[in-house]
């Protein structure tokens, strides 16, 4: 505590004592302020996560931010008065497209259903004869049967010699391999639990309710077993395959999340990490989704993944990553602008309401306008090559982001050393050659959203069953998040898709149980063998 002196005290003192004592309270006072103004901008952030709408995108927060006062914000006595047109405008009445309906309907199973008259009804209204049969009158109903259940009883025919040659030589009719031996688990049921707990995130203690509610009763323990044993057999080959074409691509991004295992040797409340690994943003023709599991966060990680990998990993700002581009000469680090804007957003979002002309004068809603005009113009690349991406890249966002590094730097000293607006201004001046990479590289997207679209599913499903009881559990999470990831981005149905796949997995093991990696062709996600039945209908 600050010690209190009495006025009797005060008027003892020496001038020169006076003088030290109120600049010491006063260089507390700014310290005190300073705290203050932190903490009142960080409950303001929280807030607005917690309320407002997660976005970085300036119109999107300027508007949020004006929402107490639109009046006073969009104010323009130079526009118009509109006209009556303006206001109502007039509505012509949109026309259906002629057979919409059958184009939506189309692929799916149809059973025609006859509402017939009979003759004698006919004849007994009309008279006999005096009737003619015009058109039916045609309307379409969409029925939906829930899961049904069969027992499959498999009879293999068994024969013996009796003379000859062969005599007591047993024969037996050829029957398929089992998914897991000696087990009730079929293609459809695994495909089914598989499809429930990793595309729809349902617990397993769900899915077991819901086979309950049926009749059937299978424990979250006889599904588990069956998901790791499954994983294990075939997934990591499968995976395997899919790596070694990931690392074909010039461009991979990764990303990483925190992940609770109970039994991982580890002192309680320690962390694990699953690892997502994708094919670059524009690469569509095949895209690919690689999950991997550690126990801990070390760049040793990544660096053991990418061993092989040659070419730009775009990731996030972690140093792990940048660790790597410094012990593998073969790979270039690129850094995502959407975590350049970040901390900017934030400080705009923790500003006060009542004020949108200041607002607009920070520094933070300068520096996202100027990365909002950079993310408009690379927005309109998309479609083009990656050569002619490169052309209009350099022509015209480069000198924007050169602009944009020389303004951060000489407003860098304008703004107080702690705070979110600080905070991404030595972002940018910190990450700035890895920030500039993909000026210089058609094929490398301006920002790592696509690794954190692909670690979204598999964040949604954590909150659903929030732990992994052990790493046995965790390492079969990811290799199975690995297969239906990237099913989905390849535009198949998983459930059609896992069903077929693990039909055709067994009858590609050897006698040992391996699948040689090669054989894999035909079922991987992006192959053009795959059954109709797997893909999704293109409206």
């Amino acid at each position: 505590m600050t010690e209190k002196y009495t006025a009797e005290q005060l008027e003892a003192i020496e001038k020169k004592e006076v003088i030290k004592l109120f600049l010491a309270n006063q260089e507390q006072m700014e310290m005190m302020l300073d705290a203050m103004n932190q903490l009142t901008e960080q409950l303001r952030i929280a807030n607005q996560y917690r309320f407002g709408r997660h976005t970085e995108k300036l119109e999107a927060i300027s508007g949020q931010l004006n929402l107490f006062d639109e009046a006073d914000a969009l104010y323009d006595e130079d526009v118009p008065e509109p006209d009556i047109e303006e206001i109502i405008p007039p509505t012509p009445r949109k026309k259906r497209p002629k057979g919409k309906r059958d184009l939506d309907l189309d692929g799916l199973d149809q059973e025609e259903i006859l509402h017939s008259v009979s003759k004698e009804t006919l004849d007994s209204f009309y008279g006999s004869g005096n009737w003619k049969k015009m058109p039916d009158d045609i309307y379409r109903k969409l029925r939906y049967e829930p899961a049904s259940w069969t027992v499959e009883i498999h009879m293999v025919e068994v024969y013996v010699g009796t003379d000859g040659d062969h005599q007591d030589e047993f024969m037996r009719g050829e029957r398929p391999k089992d998914l897991l031996q000696k087990s009730l688990l079929s293609p459809s049921l695994g495909a089914a639990i598989i499809n429930g707990k990793y595309v729809n995130s349902l617990p397993l203690n769900r899915i077991e309710q819901e086979f309950g509610r049926n009749g059937i009763n299978i424990s979250r323990q006889d599904m588990s077993n069956w998901m790791i044993n499954i994983s294990k057999r075939y997934f990591v080959p499968f995976c395997e395959r899919m790596k070694e074409e990931l690392f074909k691509y010039h461009v991979n991004q990764a990303d990483e999340t925190p992940l609770q295992v109970i039994n991982d040797g580890k002192s309680p409340g320690s962390k694990c990490w699953m690892w997502v690994h994708r094919s670059g943003e524009f690469y569509t023709d095949k895209p690919i989704v690689l999950y991997e599991f550690q126990k801990g966060r070390d760049h040793h990680f990544p660096l053991e993944y990418y061993k092989d990998f040659k070419g730009v990993l775009e990731t996030d700002a972690l140093q792990q990553y940048h660790l790597i581009e410094k012990k593998s000469p073969g790979i270039i680090n690129a850094n995502c602008w959407v975590h350049a804007r970040r901390d900017y957003a934030d400080a705009i979002k923790a500003m006060p309401k009542d004020n949108p002309e200041a607002m607009k004068q920070s520094i933070a809603y300068q520096a996202l306008r100027r990365i909002s005009t950079i993310f408009d113009l690379e927005g309109a690349l998309k479609s083009l090559s990656p050569e002619e991406r490169l052309k209009e890249r350099q022509a015209t966002i480069k000198p924007l982001v050169d602009e944009y590094f020389t303004w951060v730097k000489e407003n860098v000293s304008k703004v107080l050393p702690k705070g979110k607006t600080a905070d991404g201004l030595n972002y940018s001046i910190n990450q700035e050659k890895y920030l500039r990479v993909f000026l210089d590289d058609g094929e490398v997207p301006i920002d790592n959203s696509a690794s954190e679209r692909a670690i979204r599913t598999f964040c949604i499903g954590k909150k659903n069953w929030l732990f992994c009881n052990t790493e046995n559990g965790a390492e079969s999470s990811a290799l199975i998040y690995s297969v239906t990831e990237t099913a989905k981005l390849n535009n198949l149905k998983p459930y059609a898709y896992l069903n077929h796949i693990l039909t055709e997995l067994p009858k590609l093991c050897d006698d040992d149980g391996n699948i040689e990696l090669s054989k894999l062709d035909p079922l991987m996600p992006w192959s053009s063998e795959l059954p109709e039945e797997c893909r999704k209908l293109r409206r």
